[in-house]
């Protein structure tokens, strides 16, 4: 335990003395570090549990059950994007910026561009990944 709260402090006074401030994580990263910081958590309750302290065991089983459920949450969305049956194509070609006379590589290309922005692996929502599908697909129709 000693080890962990040093290594903290390290880490601590390394971004201090370079003038950081601690990354803001986030949701792929998160999970990661969040899925590591369980793997202490239930290392170091095997450890205490072997060694017959059943309180600190207990306390970090919790917190390992917590750092694993956090790894594993999905954010639910807000509002549903409208499907691409009922979005005009005006509203189709603002949302993925191209003007009225776009050829099918234009609309394909500033797809893949918000795409690469807002995907759901990247830090993006379902809800625009969603929204960009259906206004390529009104679009593309």
């Amino acid at each position: 335990m000693l080890y962990l709260l040093l290594g903290g402090a390290l880490l601590a006074g390394y971004f201090w003395l370079n003038g950081r401030r601690f990354p803001v994580l986030k949701r792929r990263e998160w999970r990661v570090v969040s899925g590591a910081a369980a793997l202490v958590a239930f290392t170091a309750a095997a450890w205490s549990g072997v060694r017959g302290g059943w309180g600190p065991t207990v306390v970090l089983v919790v917190v390992g059950l917590w750092f694993a459920a956090s790894a594993r949450r999905i954010e639910a969305t807000g509002a549903k994007p409208p499907p691409a049956a009922r979005m005009s194509e005006d509203e189709a070609r603002r949302i993925l910026g191209v003007v009225e006379g776009a050829t099918r590589e234009e609309i394909q290309a500033a797809y893949t561009r918000l795409m690469r922005a807002v995907h759901p692996d990247k830090g993006g929502t379902a809800g625009l990944a969603a929204q960009l599908n259906a206004a390529r697909d009104r679009l593309l129709k």
